[in-house]
């Protein structure tokens, strides 16, 4: 075999064009790749300097390279890094990967010269990058008409519990007045249809506070929920629902806690939490018809810029983690980014509100969090729930039975609401509770009232009103009445909430709808305060 004739028909089957070039610059060899790739004929090539295949930006630099590579001859890509360019004959260029190795042949230093035309892969790696960047807009456009839609969803919500808080309080208080009227006849009365009626006015009374939950949880999702925050210990809250929770699941449904031993506290309402484990375990109740397993954990995590990449808007930071999983029939890809929004609900009409994870998405989002869904059809459902931890440590949560609320004692309080039947209800609770009740109904009329020489000990008022919000009405009856107390009352807070949904500082609110003690309560404890 003539190894010789083989070895040239290697180097001119060669893919990459492949050029020998001596240490003066000149090129003694090239293959027949070289020939077609920078369109010269051989004849052309051979004897030619090397710089005539740089690009002119390049070439008066290009000796000295050549310089540094033979005093170190070795194996090498050129221009490690760096991406470099080729010229052809007809003056184009074209990107390139260049190769260097050196050989001693009879005592002259030839230097090998692989060339490997990139422009394919560079526009594939292009094409890649333009692709992986459209996916990644689309995503976060997705997330933001999520929001959009999520806050335009939130407002409505808000406006609707405004006005169905005020009918709410209405027809609460109202039936309660009459409940109380029932069960004095019917304790007299041996005529058994009283407690009949007494059982139909409960009944109203309980779908009554069922609708309240409802309109909780329209403000909850909006975030514009009135928040309480406070330092506390999730396994407390997690331990202290358990109960409810077990009852709530039933007996089909096994439930097991694994809480993650010295906790870091998180700053929070414990009432709202509360409803997040309930709704999701609900939630997770409906996913199990059949029975299975409900599992509810706990741990500390930090998140940094790389562990939750699918959660880019997440705050790097310490959290404290809640997962509550199930063993159910999971959740389709196509409906999984909708779970949280309000009235969406695979489950059967009349059967679910649509509000329960919506519900839970506003009072996570709210504290800073964040929570979505992990599902496997056929195999179950796990929420994920992040808290913000707070350094500091969480107080023993006390029970103590709430006293009976304290009765007037001859105050003058100046009520200012703007619906009729609502101020009526109010001045009727306040009045036969042992205080002089003053009536306005909307904000220039109790400003007038203000004026004259009625003492006034308290100013009661709606936030959201024509014509003058209670903000508004406070800071100018303050002008008027210097030092005066102010107690809002409102089922759609937000104007006097700070940027969490807790209020502002200074401020005190009865939310509606209220029950009389609840008003009582708030009452007194702003005049006491005063």
């Amino acid at each position: 075999m003539d190894l010789d004739h083989v070895r040239v028909g290697l180097l001119e089957a060669a893919p990459d064009a492949i050029l020998a070039v001596s240490a003066e610059g000149r090129i003694v060899l090239v293959n027949a790749q070289a020939v077609r790739l920078f369109g010269y004929a051989r004849d052309e090539l051979v004897g030619a300097r090397i710089e005539t295949l740089v690009p002119e930006r390049y070439r008066a630099g290009h000796p000295g390279h050549r310089e540094r590579y033979l005093s170190e001859p070795r194996p090498r890509p050129m221009g490690a890094g760096m991406q470099l360019a080729a010229r052809r004959r007809d003056g184009s260029e074209f990107p390139a990967d260049i190769s260097l190795s050196a050989r001693e042949i009879e005592g002259t230093t030839l230097v090998a010269v692989a060339v490997r035309d990139v422009s394919e892969q560079l526009e594939l790696r292009t094409e890649r990058e333009r692709l992986r960047a459209r996916s990644e807009r689309e995503r976060l456009e997705a997330q933001l008409n999520q929001a959009q839609r999520m806050e335009s969803l939130g407002q409505l919500a808000g406006g609707v519990a405004h006005d169905f808080n005020n009918l709410l309080g209405v027809m609460l208080n109202y039936t309660s007045f009459v409940a109380e009227h029932i069960d004095e006849v019917a304790a007299s009365s041996t005529d058994v249809r009283w407690r009949e009626v007494r059982r139909d006015i409960g009944q109203v009374l309980r779908a009554g506070q069922r609708a309240t939950q409802l309109t909780h949880q329209l403000l909850a999702f909006g975030r514009r929920e009135v928040v309480r925050p406070r330092v506390i210990n999730v396994n407390t809250v997690v331990t202290e629902v358990e109960q409810m929770l077990r009852r709530a699941l039933g007996e089909h449904i096994r439930m097991h806690l694994s809480l993650a031993r010295g906790l870091w506290s998180v700053l929070a309402d414990p009432g709202q939490l509360e409803q997040v484990l309930v709704n999701l375990a609900v939630n997770a109740r409906d996913a199990m018809p059949d029975g299975g397993t409900l599992t509810i954990d706990t741990a500390e995590v930090v998140v940094d810029a790389s562990s939750h990449p699918t959660r880019p808007d997440l705050t790097p930071g310490r959290y404290v983690q809640i997962r509550v999983s199930d063993t159910g029939s999971g959740i389709p890809a196509d409906i999984a980014e909708r779970v949280f929004e309000p009235f969406f609900t695979t489950k059967p009409k009349g059967q679910g509100s649509g509000l329960g994870l919506a519900t839970v998405y506003g009072i996570v989002t709210q504290v800073g969090g964040d929570v979505w869904a992990d599902s496997v059809l056929g195999a179950g459902t796990t929420f994920t729930v992040l808290l913000p931890a707070t350094d500091d440590t969480a107080p023993v949560m006390s029970h103590e039975t709430a006293p009976a609320p304290r009765r007037g004692g001859g105050e003058t309080v100046l009520v200012v609401e703007d619906e009729d039947a609502l101020r009526d209800v109010t001045q009727r609770i306040l009045a036969r509770s042992g205080y002089q009740v003053l009536t306005a109904a909307s904000g220039p009329e109790a400003l007038k009232i203000a004026e004259g020489e009625h003492h006034i000990d308290l100013l009661l008022t709606d936030v959201i009103m024509p014509h003058m919000l209670g903000q508004e009405l406070a800071a100018r009856m303050r002008e008027v009445r210097p030092g005066i107390p102010i107690l809002y009352m409102s089922g759609y807070a937000q104007p006097v909430l700070a940027s969490q949904g807790t209020l502002d500082p200074g401020v005190s609110l009865v939310e509606k709808p209220f029950s009389d003690s609840t008003l009582l309560d708030q009452v007194r404890a702003v005049l006491d305060a005063a």
